[in-house]
């Protein structure tokens, strides 16, 4: 009884985000394909005649009207065929796989990051309620929060590369890596993934440490925490027996669409850091107009939002016994 009562609405969410997810997918077809430009126009010259023009675009399959390009594109995706970008010449799957696994290495080492950190902050917050720490730190995550990602990627390149000459502006590591030992290797992608890391978190942190201050400063208000008190437990078994674990309960949601969007593609710190990621990927498909790869890149990163927000749901049913409560009520 109680495991059907959980899976219909689960079941309920996975239509539903599907039904976005399809959405999604044809609004960005159609769009790219009203946009103007020819992207066959790429491939020919100038001094080439109309009939080859022709040609290229009938291989292409642009030379239909966009219905049957839609619909043939949708049974292809049925048949898990994303069909062949126009710029690699190589099946869209296989060119979105060689640059997922460093999207999704480099998301979750963020996202560890982001938690970590977070972490550290709001406890040191709550601990210090209405101090000079307190304060300090909620009206910097506030300007913090305000700055765009881009501004802070320029601002850390200035000081550290161009000022300080300490740290790379771009790629994953030196041209003559392969020559150098293990441990050099190490060392030299830290060095050249440490601004991008920078830059993708703190914006992450800032939401996560709000998120947590607030819930611990709302958990321990609770009758509950105040009935533990009179009992004689101590603050450091409340906090992490009982006041943390009910404070992250509501972050869980919130990571994983932080999650999502982190595989989904981190656009402007791939791009300005020069990374080979899904987020870069996208940008340059756009760019060169390469509709196969647009739209490929666009499903994968929402089928990523979709499966980690359902994870996330999947864990708040299973560690939170009150959500279980009101699915049977």
């Amino acid at each position: 009884m109680m495991k059907s009562v959980i899976l219909k609405p689960l079941i309920n969410r996975v239509l539903t985000s599907l039904l976005v997810l399809f959405l999604l997918i044809t609004f960005v077809f159609v769009l790219i394909r009203l946009a103007p430009g020819d992207p066959s126009q790429k491939f020919l010259s100038p001094k080439l005649s109309p009939e080859l023009s022709a040609q290229v675009q009938k291989s292409f399959g642009l030379d239909k009207p966009i219905y049957i390009q839609y619909f043939a594109f949708v049974s292809k995706i049925l048949t898990g065929d994303f069909g062949v970008s126009y710029n690699y010449r190589q099946p869209v799957l296989s060119v979105i796989k060689d640059y997922f696994l460093f999207t999704l290495i480099f998301a979750s080492i963020s996202l560890a990051i982001q938690l970590f950190i977070a972490l550290l902050l709001a406890k040191a917050s709550f601990k210090n309620q209405g101090k000079v720490i307190d304060k300090f730190l909620s009206g910097l995550s506030v300007i913090i929060y305000s700055i765009p990602s881009f501004v802070v990627a320029l601002v850390l390149i200035y000081i550290f590369a161009v000022k300080l000459n300490l740290l790379p502006t771009s790629g994953i590591g030196t041209i003559y890596s392969d020559e150098n030992n293990f441990l050099e290797n190490v060392k030299d992608r830290i060095t050249h993934l440490l601004l991008p890391l920078i830059t993708l978190s703190i914006a992450g942190i800032v939401v996560f440490y709000k998120y947590l201050r607030d819930n611990l400063v709302s958990t321990s208000n609770q009758t509950f925490i105040t009935n533990l008190r009179a009992s004689g437990y101590s603050e450091k078994i409340i906090y992490s027996k009982h006041l943390l674990p009910n404070a992250i309960q509501p972050l869980i949601s919130i990571v994983g669409i932080e999650f999502g969007l982190l595989l989904g593609g981190a656009l402007i710190t791939e791009v300005i850091f020069a990374l080979p990621g899904m987020g870069r990927l996208t940008l340059q498909a756009i760019l060169n107009r390469d509709f196969p790869l647009v739209i490929g890149c666009t499903l994968i990163a929402g089928i990523m939002i979709i499966v980690t927000n359902l994870v996330a749901d999947l864990i708040k049913i299973k560690t939170d016994k009150r959500l279980v409560k009101e699915l049977i009520k």
